[in-house]
């Protein structure tokens, strides 16, 4: 048996290009205020293959995707948000967050380690994602 490497091999992240400008935007202005989330931000972003908005597959989670995810202690829904909507009583989580940073991007089973504020490591799950095209507002 072969011991862990000590850096996971990372899930291959899919995002829309206008996302991708939007989000490096907001990760580079917010660099001098939350450098750990805007640097984590940037990486994903750095190494996530861009496509059309048209083109992004239904099951990755795009910006205003609502996600259902499960990690060692919880099943958890959300909808990714930019700060300014950002309501957690309402479900509604920041990509400028650890959790929002880990999400963008991976799509449906696929799973990745992240670190709360706290400084404590997590895994989660990606267990179904659906695309805001197909909500309902509200």
């Amino acid at each position: 048996m072969t011991m862990k490497s000590r850096r996971e091999r990372l899930p291959a992240l899919v995002l829309n290009r206008a996302d991708h400008e939007r989000l490096t935007s907001l990760a580079t202005a917010a660099l001098d205020r939350i450098p750990d989330v805007a640097e984590e931000l940037l990486s994903e972003l750095d190494r996530a293959r861009l496509v059309s908005p048209e083109r992004a597959p239904s099951n990755s989670v795009q910006m205003g995707t609502t996600v259902t995810y499960r990690s060692a202690d919880s099943t958890r829904t959300v909808r990714l948000v930019y700060p300014e909507e950002a309501d957690i009583a309402d479900g509604k989580v920041s990509v400028m967050t650890p959790i929002g940073a880990a999400l963008i991007g991976l799509s449906e089973n696929q799973s990745i380690s992240w670190t709360a504020r706290d400084g404590r490591r997590h895994k989660l799950e990606i267990v179904a994602v659906v695309p805001a095209t197909a909500q309902v507002p509200g």
